[in-house]
């Protein structure tokens, strides 16, 4: 067998009309014969094949077949196109197709032979010369076989110089099958590797008349050509390794510190987590560190000598607390507590009475389509209003506001402004969302999000009332049910206050009990700042019992004053109710609150009328 080392050889075979079946056959065992001699293989000797007629079929490339066998199965298998004869279309695709790195040849700088075979039995029907210059320019050497009628200057155009070795003229097709014996030594020569001192230190690599070295897979080839060294791949510095890398034969590996282990990307490392191994003996917290780890103790106890108990401290006794009234004392820390009737202050010590207005509230007001850009400005009006009422200080009252429609909006949360100015000048500055009217999920943002210690609500245990005042003027686009329910039994204290076409079965679910000292409600929003002084006196349930207006039930300013503003509170009634009478279709809203303001002004009478008898 040839074994002068690595060919890339592609066999382009004539399959036109003029070749009749018996010499196709004779063209197969020329093929069959001269491969049967090679020594084929992925990494000796390719071999492809390709018939052209009128047209170009690809038998087999470079990459398909590495055994004689399966060449030879296939090149039996051939069906004769019989058509024209397309010879320059067929160097083309040799060219193009045939001998690029996709099809199987090896890459032009491992220097293997590119060896092309043309077999034909007639004339071209197309030009060669140009692009069969183009091919050998391409590095391709081209052997023309001619047989009977086959014309010698086109077998010329197309062959490699020096001619005389590269152009074959057979008489007869009974002829090629023994030519085919003497065409082999042409592609076989002296194994320069064998017959030669190469000095590669890996491998030699024989090619027709020379022969090169190569390294093998984690070796570079040095500049001598000859010698080999390790690839360090870690030196690029493009491995990705976390910790550590390893080169291996022109590979790498990662590796982690110790007290470490590889992640399934086999690039970063993760610290073993030896508190999860469940013998650590901690009382109350185990903390990994790298190669072990130590025990912790929860905040306001201490760690044992054992270095795993912990032992808890009265912090009464043992830490200047500074309550004013009394310390209590918890698991690993203790709280101030202050008489009955009496709210802790923000500072967590002292104590003062709810009437110093020391709340946290959050506003929650109804932006949809339906309030429209002018009322929207009495809702921020009325907002005002109520900011006017209070104590506004980081350590008193703190505001917040919220804004709904389709979607919620947090204005400014309760640690936002520290002033009622700034409140106020902030309000004013809110833009109009202009939507739907998702009740239910603003509920929901405000108990989540608004009232959060994040958000600047003060901690539960500072006894500071939370105070959520909702606005709206129509029916909920969503359920408002569990949300208000939630929001009642978190400890927030909650407002409804309705105007024009707010539904009041869905207000008096939002009110916290009593549901009438919570719930209010206006015909439109022009007339709805009373509700500003019912708010004012149910903030705060000492104030919210009217004690304050009636210490003194005899004295003629007091009396003047509630006559003044009944008789006017009984006119605007009046009023309202001249109005639902001529439009009783149109105004079902109005005769609602009507009915409903009535009511409360008919109780409140009642229930001062007894207060003041019971004080005489």
């Amino acid at each position: 067998k040839c074994r002068t080392g690595p060919l890339d050889i592609v066999f382009v075979i004539d399959s036109s009309r003029s070749v009749r079946p018996f010499e196709f056959e004779t063209m197969r065992r020329f093929m069959i014969d001269i491969i049967g001699n090679l020594d084929v293989g992925p990494n000796a000797t390719r071999v492809g094949v390709i018939q052209y007629s009128s047209q170009v079929q690809n038998i087999f490339s470079l990459k398909t077949f590495f055994t004689w066998a399966d060449m030879e199965k296939a090149i039996n298998s051939i069906i004769p196109l019989a058509q024209g004869t397309m010879t320059g279309l067929a160097i083309q695709y040799v060219m193009n197709v045939a001998f690029t790195t996709q099809e199987g040849a090896r890459p032009p700088h491992k220097k293997i032979p590119r060896i092309a075979i043309i077999v034909t039995d007639g004339r071209p029907q197309d030009r060669v010369t140009e692009v069969a210059t183009q091919a050998r320019n391409a590095g391709i050497e081209i052997y023309a076989v001619g047989i009977q009628r086959a014309d010698m200057n086109s077998l010329r155009a197309m062959a490699s110089p020096p001619l005389e070795e590269h152009v074959f003229l057979v008489e007869s097709f009974e002829l090629i099958q023994q030519f085919g014996r003497q065409f082999q030594d042409k592609l076989c020569g002296v194994d320069m590797c064998v017959e030669r001192e190469h000095g590669c230190q890996h491998s030699c690599i024989s090619i027709p008349g020379s022969f090169y070295c190569e390294c093998n897979p984690g070796y570079r080839l040095n500049v001598d050509g000859k010698t080999c060294s390790p690839i360090d791949a870690c030196a690029d510095g493009r491995h990705g390794c976390q910790h550590q890398c390893v080169s291996v034969r022109g590979s790498y590996s990662c590796r982690c510190r110790p007290g470490y282990y590889l992640g399934q990307n086999k690039r970063s490392c993760i610290m073993i987590d030896y508190c999860s191994f469940g013998n650590h003996s901690c009382q109350h917290e185990c903390v990994s560190i790298p190669n072990g780890h130590y025990c912790r103790c929860r905040s306001g106890y201490t760690l044992q000598p054992d270095s795993k108990s912990c032992r808890a401290t009265d912090l009464c006794n043992g830490v200047d607390h500074g309550c004013e009234f009394k310390c209590v004392s918890t698991e690993g820390s203790y709280h101030c507590m202050c008489p009955e009737g009496q709210q802790l202050q923000a500072d967590g010590k002292t104590c003062s009475k709810c009437g110093a207005g020391h709340v946290d509230l959050v506003m929650v007001i109804d932006g949809s389509k339906s309030v429209r850009p002018q009322n929207f400005e009495l809702v921020k009006q009325f907002v005002n209003r109520i900011v006017d009422l209070l104590d506004v200080s980081p350590h008193g009252t703190r505001v917040g506001l919220v804004q709904y429609s389709s979607r919620v909006r947090t204005e400014f949360p309760l640690n936002k402004y520290h002033s009622a100015d700034e409140i106020k000048k902030a309000v004013m500055d809110v833009e109009y969302m202009e939507k739907g009217t998702m009740t239910g999920l603003a509920l929901k943002h405000m108990v989540e999000h608004s009232f959060s210690e994040l958000e600047g609500a003060r901690p539960l245990s500072h006894n500071i009332p939370r105070i959520g005042l909702v606005f709206t003027d129509g029916r909920s686009q969503d359920d408002i049910t569990e949300w208000a329910r939630r929001a009642k039994e978190s400890g927030i204290v909650m407002f409804a206050v309705g105007v024009g076409k707010a539904v009041e079965e869905e207000l008096r679910a939002i009110a916290s009990e009593p549901v009438e000292q919570h719930f209010s409600y206006s015909a439109d929003f022009t007339t709805m700042t009373h509700l500003v002084e019912n708010f004012s006196l149910n903030i705060c349930p000492e104030e919210g019992k009217g004690e304050t207006e009636i210490r003194s039930p005899c004295e003629c300013e007091a009396l003047v004053q509630f006559q003044t503003n009944t008789v006017a509170i009984l006119q605007s009634l009046t009023e309202k109710n001249i109005l639902w009478t001529l439009c009783p279709s149109h105004c079902l809203a109005p005769a609602v609150s009507l009915t409903h303001s009535l009511a409360q002004m008919t109780a409140r009478l009642e229930d001062l009328e007894k207060q003041i008898a019971n004080k005489k």
